[in-house]
């Protein structure tokens, strides 16, 4: 499998008007075909990174690339971009604009110029992505909160990006919600398309991805997601709790249900495989 980067910041740093750096230094690469939970505490850097791997925000130092070369800001440049890299934002309402699920997702294909046709394979495509064809001819105030979150990310899919970036993906859905969205990204994932999570959730980082970058205020810090998630300096600087997975299979290993180099369980599904009757 390829995992040279797709997408990368090199040194980068942005500071917003009349305030402190809220990033400096950062190198954070997205590889083709894993998935990535970027992790860190409300305000600790997470939103601006994401905007400045999808050119909402420019690198006020270092630069963005793009399959190893420098992106450039100018029309052809973001272009290039924005359908490689396509950003979703937490809250559905800031994204949803037209009268109807099926007019939103065709937005952006069509500000691509693509033919009608294509369009319309592009929005029918992504609808059945997401599990919301039924939904396309919906006005989009009358949607739940998890429907209108599932048709942002539609409108996103239907750019056909390389990389899916997400900010709090399942904040505000219940469990059922949360389960049917990992779904959809599972199915995505399948499909080729690289997913990069926000989140503060440890628990449902262990779980979903294969890697995790962590801001803290000492930086940021990558790698396979288990192995960040075990480091408890790391987790304390950062201000987030321990997985309970984790603990979790450190009584089953304690109590020999465990091997030492076996993985534990990641859900409270694959727990209960080891309850046992007396």
């Amino acid at each position: 499998m390829n995992t040279s980067p797709v997408v990368e910041l090199a040194g980068a740093g942005f500071a917003y008007a009349e305030g402190p750096p809220v990033l400096r230094g950062v190198d954070f690469a997205v590889a083709a075909g894993r998935s990535l939970a970027l992790l860190g505490r409300n305000g600790s850097g997470k939103t601006t990174l994401m905007r400045l791997l999808s050119g909402g925000l420019r690198c006020a130092e270092g630069r963005l690339l793009l399959d190893g070369e420098p992106v450039t800001y100018d029309r052809k440049g973001l272009t290039r971009l924005r359908t490689t890299v396509q950003l979703v934002v937490q809250d559905p309402d800031d994204q949803l604009f037209a009268a109807s699920v099926g007019q939103d997702v065709s937005f952006g294909p069509m500000n691509l110029g693509l033919p009608e046709q294509e369009v319309r394979a592009r929005v029918a495509e992504a609808l059945e992505a997401l599990d919301i064809a039924a939904l396309e001819d919906r006005p989009t105030h009358l949607l739940s909160y998890g429907q209108r979150k599932r048709a942002a990310i539609a409108g996103a899919v239907a750019m056909r990006p390389r990389v899916l970036v997400l900010d709090e993906p399942t904040a505000g859905l219940d469990p059922h919600g949360q389960e049917r969205l990992l779904a959809v990204l599972g199915r995505l994932r399948e499909g080729g398309t690289t997913v990069v999570m926000a989140t503060h959730d440890v628990d449902l980082a262990l779980r979903w991805a294969d890697d995790a970058a962590v801001l803290s205020p000492s930086g940021l810090r990558t790698g396979p997601v288990a192995g960040l998630l075990a480091d408890g300096e790391l987790l304390d600087a950062a201000r987030l709790r321990r997985p309970w997975a984790m603990a979790a299979a450190e009584v089953l290993r304690a109590h020999g249900l465990l091997a030492a180099d076996a993985p534990g369980p990641r859900t409270a599904e694959e727990l209960g495989r080891w309850a046992v009757p007396a």
